[in-house]
């Protein structure tokens, strides 16, 4: 038992011996200085928990709905890609340790295999994220083709005009594995570019910086899925999501690889949150490890939360049976917060329930 893995951390020193250099760096690391990077946990370590006691919490409820999908705990699966230099089952392995946990998984535009291949892993309900592309037929097929393989939504990643400037990357000369490809740009109509179609140097050259609110509007013309927009940072921005008409929000900042010295999600939530009004869902990423950290976003106001890193570095370790572990370990220690912090169900997690710095100077009113 002296070897036995208790908590989620674990998993990236095991992921970290097992892969090579280059592709442990690519699924580690963050942009520049990597100051976001480790803000995005240490965070969490200055929310505090006010629990409560003397409440009944025989029964503890961590269901919960996303978009009208039951679940059975608000953790899904974020969008990671390229999952088959992390094990050969890659997102198939996730999708299946996913629907095995009775949550959602989302599948990376940049994954190794396709949507049809990761549907046909069994029945789930999943999600697919996107970005706009300069060659706006081929956002068009890459819908169309998600549509048809069953996923349930549209994850737009808004906060990529550029790509962050990853030093790791740059060092090691990241570069995609020769027996891999991107599964979902084959057999794409690039007109004259077709043959380059599956590589990944293809695929950032579509990248198209004239990104903007109109793009949002007009993927609302194509498809009739719900769309969440991954990457709000600010209330400002909130505001205009919830004026686009948009299904929901995920406040990330791209696992701190895209600028860096942002603040780490969870400490912009509560805007987010408060700025929205309950209008759509605001869901959060960025640094979750613990059922503590789970806690305290919905504390904070999110619907559910996504994991990002801890999927694929137990995914490294252990392929399906580590993602399934991953997936209880979280579950298991939220159950257990909710329990000790008088919490029955989510519905009872609130506000009250944690401490922040901005409450230092302020007492709460139902003490």
């Amino acid at each position: 038992m002296e070897n036995q893995i208790t908590n989620v951390n674990e998993y990236e020193e095991i992921a970290k011996q097992k892969l090579p250099k280059m592709v442990y760096d690519f699924y580690a690391s963050g942009a520049e200085d990597q100051w976001t990077l480790k803000e995005n946990r240490d965070a969490f370590s200055r929310i505090l928990l006010r629990p409560r006691i003397l409440i009944d919490v025989s029964k503890v409820d961590m269901t919960t709905s996303v978009l009208g999908f039951k679940i059975s705990m608000p953790i899904m699966i974020a969008p990671t890609g390229m999952q088959k230099m992390a094990h050969p089952q890659g997102e198939c392995a996730i999708a299946r340790a996913a629907s095995a946990a009775s949550t959602i998984m989302t599948l990376s535009i940049v994954s190794n295999y396709s949507y049809d291949e990761v549907a046909s892993t069994g029945p789930g309900i999943r999600f697919f994220q996107l970005y706009i592309f300069k060659d706006r037929n081929l956002v068009t097929q890459l819908v169309r083709r998600a549509e048809r393989a069953g996923f349930k939504a549209v994850v737009l990643t808004v906060d990529r005009p550029f790509i962050g400037r990853r030093e790791a990357d740059i060092k090691n000369g990241f570069r995609l594995p020769p027996n891999m490809t991107l599964k979902n740009f084959e057999r794409l109509d690039f007109g004259e570019q077709t043959k380059a179609g599956s590589s990944i140097s293809q695929a950032r050259r579509q990248f198209d910086a004239s990104l903007n609110w109109k793009d949002v509007k007009w993927l609302q013309t194509i498809t009739s899925l719900p769309i969440l927009l991954k990457g709000i940072l600010t209330a400002e921005d909130a505001r205009i999501a919830v004026q686009a008409g948009v299904a929901g929000i995920i406040v990330s900042n791209h696992g701190a690889r895209q600028l860096d010295y942002v603040p780490a999600s969870i400490m912009v939530l509560e805007e987010i949150v408060k700025a929205v009004e309950g209008r759509i869902p605001v869901f959060v990423d960025g640094g979750i490890r613990r059922g503590t950290d789970v806690y305290k976003a919905l504390a904070l106001g999110a619907s559910a939360v996504f994991i990002g890193r801890a999927a694929v570095f137990s995914l490294a370790a252990e392929g399906e049976s580590g993602v399934r572990k991953v997936l209880k370990m979280l579950r298991d220690e939220l159950q257990l917060t909710m329990a000790l912090s008088g919490s029955p169900s989510l519905k009872h997690i609130t506000r009250s329930h944690i401490f922040t710095h901005s409450d230092r100077t302020t007492v709460p009113s139902n003490l």
